[in-house]
């Protein structure tokens, strides 16, 4: 435990040249101690920065967690005249780094002791992780090693933490591991993790190295891998391996002795007790290892896992944090049979199970909270997640997938091994993964209008994702957005809820065959529907999440609402056999049926009832990130409401032992029947069989040389050129001509960021260079023309043809992006100045980057050319493909493009309804565009109406957008609410496979205009 004494500032006052003279550095420290060394004395000396630069910084898990830094002046500074000091509350995790700079070289502290800083204690028993960073290219890719003070007393006191004290985080490593050493050498700095939970103050001040190096610390030993599993029979080899700081040989003998002891395998009848010691002499090379077998006995029973730790006892070394442990694999169990039928299979695990197997099955937490490995073990943890921008640092697909299998080696320990099922929200490609293949939003792929090419973004989504070891999805989002307020507007296919339907072949793309037998390849993986129910439909106004407006609100509606609009779409998930549900943040109120509003991850007569009973939904219902915690009442209620309610798996990020325990005394207690625990963890057990994880629970990395391919991006490509949806082209401005003269312009032309939106890298996304791709800029520039960048418009603008001045949005997520939390639906200052400089200048096409629409009509008249680009992801290429007539406009609106904001919400069907533009609106660049008029219009519904009768779906659709072609070509920029209303509620009719019934209604729209 690190050691702590307390020396207040006020007592350097003290007059007695004695006493000051005991309270020196110099009388302080051994006599043959060198001199401390200042690393942050907080005076200003170190600035508030980020790598490259040195400096000070704080991070978080999301936008709320990191603390608020300030330099204090203070009269009691223990150390100069000010302090660190600071404010915190964090939900998540959260904390503050000194990074040295990465343009220098790393730090030598290998001739110290221990580093150790003042700490202005509040007596509140709480604990404080502190960090530091050793070895790597910088301080951002170096391996962390930890401990952890507690702040059980008040008031200033100097904290000394000997390097002996620091253990290696297995938990959480930006570089996944580079040789589990500190080898003092190369340092980096330190970082401090503030504690969760209740909000509060701190001061620290003077951080310093201190000591004479302990000859100890030069050299450790290491096990590599803490879990060995073997066959039954077989003979486990544990290879010890010497380390030292800087390569140097040993100059003295380290030994290991070892031991079997203990364990839940028997000596003798389970294995072959072995004991012994290893040497490694004076002069021994760092990186030399000896080998420890451990023979294990057959005797032809079928059995659960069993355990033999290696106790290691190490002189002259720093000894493996944890004791290895040998692991006789599960065998001959009929679970274990993969011939068996997957019921058969659930049924014979199940009945082993105990209650707290089975409540560990139903745990998920996230994997940066699992601060002790074992817990995986210790809780017979059922999943773990990576939360937005929860990854590995490097963050690729090597790093992914042996963090993964660091992770499922856990579970071998266990009595069943049953494997982890590991999630993240891969909701448009794996976009946690840099240099993965980011797809447009889904508010592009409805625009699209097709199916089969959703389908194949999912199907790349699902190789990459699987291929970094990660066999579940938490996508598609099946959410009907009907107020585009909403700050998840764009993570829904469509205001329609039959668009939706017609797009939920993503489903297909991500899990395959829908008996869930592909589910074990290499190249898919589970999906999951979410949010039930009505996510999409919450009023303005009634969230209290925060400062959210509208994101977690309640959805108010009537049953026959509730049916057609927002639950219509999870009865095709169902039937596609999507694997897992995720309940909504949202409460619901139904009007007339007395409950008023109540949270979805309560509502039993939702997820039993209509869900699992009427629709038939045999996979699990996983909660959301933390959902349970909204519910009413103590923690015991809302473990018992949400079980009860259907609830088969919960994401409790941070809580899980406190999610576990308290279900195990729910059931107990009685209020979680053991029939309903039975049946939520036969539903988990299901699909992990499914997936083929007892078999091969480890990452399978096939595929991951086709992350970012070409292949995969071409994919992206063409779902960006047929998601641009062109509202506006005046004189035919565009497609562009290479021998034009183009001027560029605009926030969104040249930032991979903004173009990809939220869930991108992290979970708000952020604007810049974050991931590999083609920005619009640079997609245009390759497509052979002259272009002239200017971001700001600043650039001369004689001299052009043409201007493309590329606006809209800066990336958001969830309820931070709602309208009133901060953000509107207008374009910034900065993009109304470039438009109405271009497009003053020259004849102009404005392409809005956004995750809904934008209110743009009062520049409408100067605009000659308007584009909704939504969020189109890395492949810009796909963008200049359209602008240049590589491939034709042919998107179409998935949601209605308001006037004004006060119009909201609107969408098709209402009855008063007169919008920018309609649902369904899309104008082409065909060269053929049909043509004709009445005449034409009634030989389409009569030939239209006939397709629908005999089911020929492919001709009906076609029939139905050439009639669609006609009107749009006529009505041009008179669109009248006559106009919109029977254009929208044509494409609705369209979707729903009524196609005479929408060439009536474009009539109606063609008569109008």
């Amino acid at each position: 435990m690190p050691r702590d004494w307390s020396v207040p500032r006020t007592a350097l006052l003290v007059t007695t040249a004695l006493f000051a003279a005991l309270l020196s550095p110099a009388a302080s420290r051994a006599a043959d101690d060198p001199a401390p060394t200042p690393v942050d004395r907080f005076e200003g000396e170190v600035p508030f920065a980020a790598q490259p630069a040195e400096g000070i910084f704080t991070w978080g898990g999301d936008a709320d967690d990191p603390p608020a830094l300030r330099l204090a002046e203070r009269p009691d500074a223990p150390d100069g005249e000010k302090v660190l000091a600071g404010t915190y509350a964090i939900s998540g995790w959260g904390g503050f780094t000194h990074d040295y700079a990465a343009t220098r070289p790393a730090h030598d502290w290998s001739a110290h002791r221990g580093i150790r800083f003042w700490w202005d204690g509040r007596g509140d028993g709480r604990k404080i992780n502190f960090e530091i960073k050793d070895g790597g290219a910088h301080g951002e890719a170096s391996e962390l090693w930890t401990t952890s003070v507690t702040d059980d007393f008040t008031g200033w006191k100097r904290i000394e933490i000997p390097f002996s004290d620091f253990v290696y985080r297995t938990d959480y490593q930006p570089v996944g591991g580079i040789d589990h050493v500190l080898g003092l050498t190369q340092m980096w700095g330190y970082a401090v993790t503030l504690p969760t939970g209740a909000g509060g103050e701190f001061a620290m001040d003077g951080v310093e190295l201190y000591g004479r190096a302990d000859q100890s610390l030069r050299a450790s030993v290491t096990t590599g891998a803490v879990v060995h599993p073997v066959r039954e029979g077989d003979t486990a080899a544990v290879r010890v391996t010497l380390a030292t700081t800087g390569a140097a040989p040993v100059d003295q003998p380290v030994t290991v002795a070892y031991e079997t002891a203990g364990g839940s395998a028997s000596a003798g009848a389970d294995y072959t007790p072995v004991a012994g010691t290893v040497t490694f002499p004076a002069g021994t090379a760092s990186g030399t290892s000896r080998t420890i077998k451990v023979p294990t006995v057959r005797d032809r029973t079928a059995e659960a896992a069993e355990t033999i730790p290696l106790k290691l006892t190490v002189t002259g070394a720093k000894p493996p944090a944890e004791t290895p442990q040998v692991v006789v694999d599960a065998h001959g169990l009929p679970y274990l049979n993969a011939e068996l039928p997957v019921k058969q299979r659930v049924k014979d695990l199940l009945s082993r199970m105990s209650t707290a197997e089975k409540a560990g099955q139903m745990t998920q937490a996230e994997r940066g909270a699992v601060s002790a490995p074992g817990d995986i073990a210790a809780y017979d943890l059922g999943s773990l997640l990576s939360g937005g921008g929860s990854t590995p640092t490097p963050n690729t697909a090597e790093a992914w997938a042996a963090m993964i299998d660091a992770f499922q080696l856990r579970t071998r320990t266990t009595r069943f091994q049953i494997p982890l099922i590991y999630g993240v929200d891969a909701v448009h490609g794996h976009n946690n993964l840099v240099g993965a293949t980011v797809m447009p939003h889904n508010i592009g792929l409805g625009a699209t209008r097709d199916p089969g090419l959703a389908r194949r973004t999912g199907a790349v989504t699902a190789a990459e994702v699987r291929a970094t070891g990660v066999p579940w999805d938490f996508a598609p989002c099946l959410c009907v957005t009907r107020d585009e307020r909403w700050g998840r507007s764009y993570e829904a296919f469509g205001e329609d809820p039959a668009l939706v339907e017609s797009m939920e072949t993503v489903i297909q793309g991500l899990q395959g065959a829908r008996d869930g037998s592909d589910l074990k390849d290499d190249d898919k993986v589970l999906a999951t529907a979410k949010h039930f129910v009505g996510d999409g439909g919450t009023t303005y106004g009634s969230s209290t999440t925060g400062t959210y407006t509208i994101d977690q609100g309640v959805t108010e509606v009537t049953r026959r609402q509730l049916e057609a609009v927002h639950l219509a779409p999870y009865q095709e998930a169902v039937d596609r056999g999507v694997g897992t549900v995720m309940p909504s943040y949202s409460s619901l109120d139904v009007v007339g049926d007395g409950l008023g509003p109540v949270k979805m991850h309560a509502r039993a007569d939702m997820i039993n009832g209509v869900l699992k009973d009427r629709m038939g939904f045999d996979g699990f219902v996983i909660s959301d990130w933390n959902a349970i915690d909204q519910l009413p009442g103590d923690y015991a209620s809302h473990v018992r409401t949400a079980v009860n309610a259907g609830v088969d798996m919960m994401m409790v990020p941070y809580s899980y032992k406190e999610f576990s325990s308290a279900l195990i005394a729910e059931v107990k207690a009685g209020g979680v029947g053991q029939r309903r625990l039975d049946d939520a963890v036969a539903r988990i057990l299901t699909q992990k069989f499914r997936l083929g994880l007892f078999e091969q629970p480890y990452a399978d990395t096939t595929g991951a040389s086709r992350i970012g391919s070409a292949a995969h991006r071409d994919v992206a490509r063409e779902a960006v050129a047929a998601s641009q949806v062109l509202l506006k082209n005046d004189g035919g401005l565009l497609p562009l001509k290479k021998t034009q003269k183009v001027y560029v312009a605009g926030s969104n032309a040249d930032d991979i960021g903004n173009q990809s939106g939220g869930w991108t890298v992290t979970w708000q996304g952020a604007s810049g260079d974050i991931t590999p791709g083609t920005t619009i800029l640079e997609g245009l520039r390759k497509s052979g023309g002259a272009i002239t960048w200017s971001k700001d418009a600043s650039a001369p603008l004689t001299g052009h043809d043409v201007g493309v001045v590329v606006v809209g949005e800066t990336p958001y997520a969830e309820g931070v992006g709602d309208v009133g939390n901060g953000n509107d639906l207008e374009l910034s200052p900065a993009d109304r100045a470039a438009v109405d400089k271009v497009c003053a200048a020259m004849k102009c096409a404005v392409l809005v980057v956004s995750g809904r629409p934008q209110l743009i009509g009062d520049r409408l008249g100067e605009i000659d050319a308007l584009v909704a680009s939504w969020l189109p992801g890395t492949e810009g290429d796909g963008v200049a493909d359209v602008l240049y007539g590589r491939e034709a406009f042919t998107g179409q609106l998935p949601v209605t493009w308001p006037r004004s904001e006060a119009q909201l919400p609107i969408n098709v069907g209402d009855t008063a309804y007169d919008p920018q533009y309609p649902y369904g609106w899309g104008l082409t660049t065909l060269t053929k565009v049909p043509q004709g008029g009445a005449v034409t219009l009634k030989a389409l519904r009569l030939a239209a109406a006939a397709a629908e009768r005999t089911g020929s779906d492919t001709a009906g659709r076609a029939l139905v957008t050439k009639a669609r072609l006609i009107v749009q070509q006529k009505a041009g920029a008179a669109l009248t609410a006559r106009v919109a209303k029977p254009f929208a509620d044509a494409d609705h009719l369209l979707l729903t496979g009524r196609y005479g019934a929408a060439v009536e209604k474009l009539t109606e729209a063609y008569r109008a205009a």
